[in-house]
């Protein structure tokens, strides 16, 4: 599944809520990030199959080169052999010439002398030549030896990148496999938590966005705390239970809870309770977190919790409808890898 699926299925998907344009932007990003491991996969498998092909044409000339380097072998060999025949047969002549003069009585002693002379040197000549040879058969066998173990090694060499590209075709079908059930698993949660919450959406008390393989949800403080407060309403209880009980069912995520405020400083009268907006953005998230794994039972491995204070606003502080969409709970499910998890939190 390639990146302009990913980005078809982004904009599909994002029925309900509205998200800035940055903020929609940020995800896309990561979601884009998220493709990388498949598409380094792919670029892997691409790269093996073309070093893999530069060894087969490494092996094919290298035997090119081994079998001309045998025939070339061969034939000086066969040469070498004719060479030493035909000054066999030299000498054999020589040797009659030197017998048939030396019975008829004309032979001279010099003459006779120089005979014997030529024949101990074409004798030297042969063993010389026959001692070449042995060399050179020497030299082809070591040579043969050397092509034979550097063909081997290249065969190894195919064989393990004929594993790798095996290897990798399954982990990217692996990867593509994963990443569409993941996909799928957030668009049913998706779907399953707009239907639930139907009423509190059409009210505006809720707003669930989704975008690729991102899921948020969105409480506006009026269901959730009383001004300046941190407990739970009992009412907010409630909505908070069903949600729970949604993502009680999700597998592979982290759920994150995001506290947030607007920018109006803590009042005198709960300052030594929450000296400013951290304290208390911070403490709403961690009793919204207990309450999930508490009473809702959700897994505690999966969730974090986190306050941002008035630093994330999704609205403008100058109006009371700004200041009261940027007092909100959110909750995101993000992908279970630590490092998706911190680039989220520094949002």
């Amino acid at each position: 599944m390639n990146k302009v699926v990913y980005y078809c299925l982004a904009a599909l998907l994002i029925f309900t809520g509205c998200v800035s344009t940055k903020a929609h932007k940020m995800v896309l990003d990561e979601s884009e990030a998220r493709l990388t491991q498949l598409e380094n996969a792919k670029k892997e498998l691409e790269q093996n199959k073309n070093t893999l092909e530069a060894s087969n044409l490494a092996l094919e000339a290298s035997r090119q080169a081994n079998d001309k380097l045998k025939k070339e072998m061969a034939d000086l060999a066969s040469a070498k052999d004719t060479e030493i025949s035909s000054k066999e047969k030299e000498i054999a002549a020589l040797i009659g010439q030197l017998e048939e003069l030396s019975s008829k009585g004309i032979m001279t002693s010099k003459a006779t002398e120089e005979l014997k002379q030529e024949r101990y040197r074409l004798s030297a000549s042969d063993k010389a030549k026959a001692l070449e040879i042995e060399g050179l058969k020497l030299e082809l066998a070591n040579t043969i030896k050397l092509k034979d173990e550097e063909i081997a090694t290249l065969r190894q060499q195919m064989n393990y990148l004929n594993r790798e590209v095996e290897r990798l075709k399954l982990k990217a079908g692996e990867i593509s496999s994963e990443k569409e059930k993941e996909l799928a698993n957030i668009k049913s949660t998706y779907e399953t938590l707009v239907k639930e919450m139907q009423k509190e959406i059409e009210q505006g008390d809720i707003k669930i966005t989704q975008a690729v393989d991102r899921l948020s949800v969105n409480l506006v403080e009026k269901i959730l705390f009383d001004s300046g407060k941190a407990e739970i309403k009992p009412e907010g209880l409630k909505i908070l239970k069903r949600v729970g009980d949604i993502l009680k069912g999700v597998s592979g995520k982290q759920i994150g809870i995001k506290g947030h405020t607007d920018n109006v400083p803590i009042g005198a009268k709960i300052r030594h309770k929450y000296p400013t907006n951290w304290e208390l953005s911070t403490t709403r998230a961690t009793n919204v977190v207990r309450y999930l794994q508490d009473t809702v039972g959700v897994d505690p491995n999966m969730l974090f919790a986190a306050g941002f204070s008035e630093y994330r606003p999704v609205a403008i502080n100058k109006t009371k409808e700004g200041k009261a969409q940027n007092r909100r709970i959110e909750i995101v499910l993000l992908p279970k890898d630590i490092e998706s998890v911190l680039e989220d939190l520094k949002k």
